[in-house]
């Protein structure tokens, strides 16, 4: 797919947040967190080797990022920005993967980190928070009931405000994922992306600005992006399955919503069977031991959902691997 080249895109009008977010914003989230996170490989190969029938599946492996998931980029970056960060430190609502980068982020400048997390957190993650140095609160039976206990906190303390995926700097740090693939492999026919809050997806298709489809995979049971682009705007859905810790939000987020509706060029939904199947795949073809939200994009493929044409190479985000591994087959 031509493209233009990276370094004559111009960055795109100041009309707001995401508008803000493009090419130059993640260059520049890239030089501010370079020392903090890994460059995770991408393994590229050929689509007969799991049994599809495009030309290449290249796999950015982001589960083996620091943190253990994708989420690191966009809280180092959020927090190398700030000039100054209050005594209170900082503080993050989350199903677990965010709150892990946010506190290890915290650690690394010295600072504080509170994070608040609901029940559906399963206990491996929780250990990791502990680990990582967080002062956890479990509080509701939601991402959302958590997220309205920490702004309460926030609002008492003056703590910095960390969010999952709705702030400018998370996003941008998310698309330095998207700058290492195309500087290690060009740009693929199309990238799959699984969502929850939409930070992800939409850092990646910051980054690629139309030059590539990129394409959205949720589970049936949390159609956050699917259920926005069905209506044309934000709304609230039902959340649960197997994902739920990692894709729990209710709604998509704000800043991520201005992004997707332009660039985001199709949505899947896939069944939970499936994503379990895909997960136990990847385990025992690939040894990749990832969470389900990993497994999504895989699940798309191989359940046919998703069919590429022989020439296309497609880009798949294993987004992380924060979870129980004894649950592998």
């Amino acid at each position: 797919m031509a493209c233009m080249d990276q370094a004559s895109r111009v960055a795109p009008a100041d009309e707001g947040s995401a508008d803000r977010i493009g090419p130059e914003t993640i260059r520049a989230a890239m030089e501010r967190i370079r020392a903090d996170v890994r460059r995770t490989p991408l393994w590229k190969l050929p689509g007969a080797a799991l049994g599809l029938g495009c030309a290449e599946v290249w796999l950015k492996l982001e589960q083996l990022q620091v943190s253990g998931s994708f989420k690191a980029r966009g809280m180092f970056n959020r927090l190398r920005a700030q000039r100054s960060i209050p005594p209170a430190g900082v503080t993050i609502a989350s199903g677990g993967n965010a709150g892990i980068a946010a506190a290890l982020a915290a650690r690394a400048l010295g600072v504080r980190c509170e994070v608040f997390v609901p029940e559906t957190t399963p206990p491996s993650k929780r250990q990791r928070l502990v680990v990582a140095g967080a002062q956890m609160t479990v509080v509701g039976g939601t991402y959302a009931e958590a997220y309205e206990a920490c702004v309460g906190r926030q609002r008492f303390t003056g703590a910095l405000m960390m969010h999952a995926y709705d702030q400018p700097e998370v996003v941008a740090g998310a698309g330095t994922l998207a700058m290492e693939i195309e500087a290690e492999a060009g740009v693929p026919d199309r990238v799959l992306v699984a969502v929850g809050g939409g930070g992800l997806i939409a850092g990646i298709a910051a980054w690629f600005e139309g030059c590539t489809r990129v394409e959205s995979m949720e589970p049936q049971n949390a159609p956050t992006l699917h259920a926005a682009l069905a209506r044309g705007e934000p709304v609230a859905v039902e959340v649960s399955g197997i994902a739920a810790d990692s894709l729990g939000a209710r709604r998509i987020g704000s800043l991520p919503w201005a992004i997707c509706r332009r660039h985001v060029a199709a949505s899947y939904l896939i069944p939970d069977d499936l994503i379990a199947a895909a997960q136990g795949r990847l385990w025992s073809d690939l040894r990749l031991a990832v969470e389900p939200a990993a497994a999504l994009p895989m699940a798309a493929l191989w359940a046919g959902a998703v069919q590429p044409a022989p020439d296309e190479k497609v880009a798949v985000i294993v987004c992380g691997a924060n979870f129980d591994p004894s649950a592998l087959p």
